[in-house]
This record gives structure tokens, sequence and C-alpha cells, in this order.
């Protein structure tokens, strides 16, 4: 029996990789010179797409696929994938939930701790003499502090349990209350970012946040407030953000995505006030091998006319 036609849209580790040259025949997308071509070429015979949660798969790629059936998507976050043309043309999609939440929730904790705590900063103070000159302004305290959570879902309840430690007061924005969890709930962005010393983002990318952490809500935040994103950078307006960071009207921001990556706006290299990372909250060995082998199942469901573990639709 001849295996199914796969076409893989970005590189993948050799450990997810290798599996999938085992069980699928694999279509390199990222190594074609001409894409479209490559594409046109194989349109027939692809069946699926293996994709990653940076690059996605849109809507004119999968209209060149007639006989498409899945998008197998390695990451938790599918708002590069074109949902509503998935749906229209009857294809399933997944993505890799739970398996990254944990490691997520301790970056981002982590980053509340070094853009607070000035952790690259002193590090920087060290390497480079500095600290012979004297010592460093002083930071900010995360104990005890005010804590709003933007998106209180797998990601945002795992970083409320690790503030509940630090005795943390958490409250939270989403689209409606959860009535399983003790946390205190606000409906109104602004409100909870004038009621927080530091403000996390953890909401899904998507239409529907698109920019939802905009000037006003910078502004409420507040000079001695500290903005953390580790969802999307699209759910942050990069230009108030910048300008917020640049005059003062916030204290800090730890960021772990932007507007475009690989970032490319130079004005954030000359801010001390912003801890910056290249979108490696989920980073780990362990997590990324727990993500290719739940991309690898979903794919291995379908084919094998089983139920998908992790459908999207």
């Amino acid at each position: 029996m001849s295996k199914p036609h796969l076409l893989v849209i970005g590189p993948f580790p050799d450990a997810d990789l290798q599996p999938l040259e085992r069980d699928f025949t694999v279509h390199k997308y990222w190594l074609a010179e001409d894409r479209d071509a490559f594409v046109a070429e194989r349109a027939d015979m692809i069946r699926g797409i293996a994709t990653r949660g940076d690059r996605g798969a849109w809507r004119s790629l999968i209209e060149a696929l007639p006989n498409l059936e899945i998008i197998a998507n390695y990451g938790v976050g599918f708002d590069a994938v074109d949902i509503d043309c998935a749906r229209e043309c009857g294809v399933r999609v997944t993505n890799t939930p739970d398996v990254l939440t944990e490691d997520v929730a301790d970056f981002g904790f982590a980053l509340l701790l070094a853009v607070a705590r000035q952790i690259p900063r002193g590090d920087s103070h060290v390497r480079s003499g500095k600290w012979c000159d004297g010592p460093m302004p002083l930071g900010a305290r995360l104990f005890g502090k005010r804590l709003g959570i933007v998106g209180l879902g797998r990601i945002g309840s795992a970083v409320a349990r690790r503030a509940a430690a630090f005795d943390m007061a958490i409250a939270y924005h989403d689209i409606a209350a959860r009535d399983d969890l003790p946390y205190r709930y606000v409906d109104d962005l602004v409100a909870l970012a004038r009621e927080s010393d530091f403000m996390i983002v953890t909401v899904a990318g998507g239409a529907g946040s698109a920019k939802i952490v905009n000037a006003d809500v910078l502004n409420a935040l507040g000079p001695s407030g500290f903005l953390v994103n580790i969802s999307r950078g699209s759910t942050v307006d990069q230009a108030a953000l910048l300008e917020a960071l640049e005059d003062g009207k916030i204290a800090g921001a730890a960021l772990d995505v932007f507007e475009i990556e690989p970032i490319n706006d130079p004005r954030f290299n000359a801010l001390e006030n912003v801890v910056l990372q290249p979108h490696q909250a989920s980073a780990t060995v362990e997590t990324r091998q727990a993500m290719g082998q739940l991309m690898r199942d979903n794919l291995a469901a379908h084919f094998g006319g089983r139920p998908l573990l992790t459908p999207v639709v």
C-alpha cells in the first residue's frame, strides 16, 4: 500500500521529520525554489499538511490541494491556519494543546521575574564591568503585587497557579467569567489594567484578539506597571507599546512574541526597560518532543480511520 502524501510546510527537527518520512511520502515545501510550481506539480497527490504555528496554512494553499483531508498544526495556536477555508473545503485541523501548557507558564513567570527584577540588565551590569562603577537602579517586587491575566485558558490558569505561590492578587479578563476558578473576573480590559501592577497576555491569537492590548490599556497600566506577552504578537498594538516604553507610560515589558517575527524593529534595541525573547516559551526538549508526537498521532489517527486526538475543526 502506498503511503499518504504529506506536504510539510516548514522545517522540523529530525526527531519529527524522520518518523514523518517513515510513515508518509513527504514533500518539503520550505526547500522549494518556486513554491507555487512545487505545489501545483503535486496538488492531486497531497492528502495532508504538517505545519507549524508560525507558518500555518493559507487559503490559496488549501484551495490549491483538491484532495487535502487534514492540516496537522505543530503548536497550540492555529491563528495562522485559515480555519474558515478549512471548514469550507471539508478539511480537518488539529493542534497540540496541553503538552506545552506548563512550560509556557513557567516561561511566562520567568519573564515576570526577569522584567521586575531586571535580571538580563543585571547580567549585563556584571559582564560589562559597570558594577565596579556603582549599583543598578532598584527593581520592582513581584511578591504580593496585583497580577492581571488576559485570557484565563489553559496557560493563563497555569500562570495563575504560579502567581498564587507568590501571594499575588490575581484578576483576569476573558470573554466570560469562569465559575471553576477562584480568581476575580473583570469584564473590562482597561479596568483590569488600571487595577494591575503586572499584566500578562495569554489569550489565543486571531482576529478576535487582534491589538486587544492597545494604547488605552497601556495608559491604564500606568508608569509603574509591567506588561508580559507570551501569546501572539498580534494581541498587542506594537506601535503603542513602543511609544509607552519610550515615553515611560509603563515601567517595562517582557516579550516572547512580536508583530513580525523574527523581530525587525530596531527601536526595541535601544530600550533598557524591555526583556526580549525569540518566541521560545514552549522551547524545551520535553515539550517539543511531545508536540511532535501529538502532531504525528493526529495524522496517524486520521489516516488510520480513528478519531482525532485534538481536533480544532
